[in-house]
């Protein structure tokens, strides 16, 4: 058993998801924009490299493949693993993605294939599933995870037996309340998923062939597009073939910014276990800016030593920050500038924008509002003394007069 090869799939989506994502997106695959000082995908990968007998790690969506070329050759070398992705011509749901690419994927015949959604924020406890799908049998293994019942029902909502763990009954996003387990969108499948996608693609086509085809011609998705949960999941609940392992720790669906910046902390305080020399210190001396809570700052980072950073903050490469600055729970892109005195909170600043002298750039925080958090786009200008709070604000443009609650298009 120790011997057998085990592969990785990522599901990364495509430009017509993330639209959540804008004005973020417009110029960066939204899986490639930076969450604890890497990019959002770099987690999950990093997850994926700690699981035993690991031979390769497949990425698919749709995007151009230029736009992960650099990312996909760096992080190969880094890691030493084979990384590659996968363009689809067209999405064919997470399900169908993964029969689309099955000669790929199983070409170094792997005994298991995981299934991970690139989206979502966890510690991802992978050798800890695989152990227990090896003890279940089946076909395959979710990880799942309790939520408040208001919160459920945004997610797929399923029962499972308390003893075997067996997967009895699966819903994505019921009308009323089934159970506050949900699914996080992470699994680990034996080749024979494979053989259920095949059966699913056969019956659609014997029932789009006939008369009788009302289920499947009333589906509002194309009828090669395979859902893993409405058609996978769903029909193979009861029958001893999937099973549920319960994530004890964090776990957050990255759909808009706001979620991205709490992921954001998560992480940073996830390094702070697991590897904390990503993590930047500071005493507040002539020498070192003073650092508060958990926070990342890229090598390349020229700090005022007058600044104060912290908490959950994190800044990626060739940003200056000025005397006097004070940032607290936000994100800053590469090549920043923040001025002298200029404040950030709950935001996250675009890739070479420009924070002036006394400036605010501030939101209430709450990741649930749609302007809770302050985003600015790419290369934008906020000038001296001007205070942008709740707001966002597309690429390229200039502020000089105070904004509030606003999208500046």
């Amino acid at each position: 058993m120790s011997e057998e090869k085990v592969v990785a799939v990522i599901m990364v989506g495509g430009p017509t998801k993330g639209t959540r994502f804008r004005p973020l997106s417009f110029n960066t695959p939204k899986p490639l924009i930076p969450l604890a000082g890497q990019p959002m995908i770099h987690h999950p990968i990093s997850a994926c490299k700690k699981i035993s007998n690991l031979a390769q790690i497949f990425l698919i969506g749709f995007y151009e493949e230029r736009e992960f070329a650099l990312y996909v050759s760096s992080i190969s070398n880094e890691l030493k693993i084979p990384v590659r992705y996968l363009k689809e011509d067209k999405p064919h749901g997470s399900a169908g993605a993964l029969y689309y690419f099955r000669d790929r994927i199983m070409e170094e015949k792997p005994s298991h294939v995981f299934l991970l959604n690139c989206d979502v924020c966890c510690s991802f406890p992978l050798q800890d599933i695989l152990d227990a799908h090896r003890r279940y049998g089946g076909i395959g293994t979710m990880l799942v995870i309790k939520v408040s019942a208001e919160a459920a029902s945004q997610f797929g909502e399923l029962v499972a037996d308390p003893d075997t763990k067996e997967l009895l009954h699966y819903t994505e996003k019921p009308e009323t309340f089934v159970s506050d387990l949900i699914n996080c969108g992470v699994y680990v499948f034996t080749s024979d998923i494979f053989k259920a996608i095949e059966g699913v693609y056969n019956q659609m086509r014997e029932t789009s062939s006939n008369y009788n085809h009302f289920q499947y011609a009333t589906r509002s998705v194309p009828s090669d597009f395979v859902r893993l949960d409405q058609d996978i999941l769903s029909p193979l609940a009861g029958k001893k073939q999937l099973y549920t392992y319960e994530n004890k720790d964090f776990w957050e669906q990255i759909k808009t910014p706001g979620k991205s910046l709490k992921c954001s902390d998560l992480y940073l305080a996830q390094f702070r276990e697991t590897c904390p020399r990503l993590l930047a210190s500071g005493d507040g001396t002539n020498k070192k800016p003073m650092i508060v809570g958990d926070v990342y700052i890229h090598p390349s980072v020229k700090l005022h030593p007058s600044a104060k950073i912290g908490p959950n903050v994190s800044i990626s490469a060739n940003v200056r920050v000025g005397p006097g600055a004070r940032l607290i729970n936000c994100i800053i892109l590469d090549d920043v500038e923040i001025k002298d005195n200029a404040v950030v909170i709950n935001s996250i600043i675009g890739w070479k924008s420009s924070i002036g002298r006394w400036s605010r750039v501030q939101a209430s925080g709450d990741d649930n509002e749609r302007l809770g958090i302050t985003i600015l786009g790419e290369a934008v200008t906020v000038e001296d003394e001007v205070v942008v709070i709740g707001s966002i604000v597309l690429q390229n443009k200039t502020l000089n007069a105070s904004v509030q609650d606003d999208i500046i298009l």
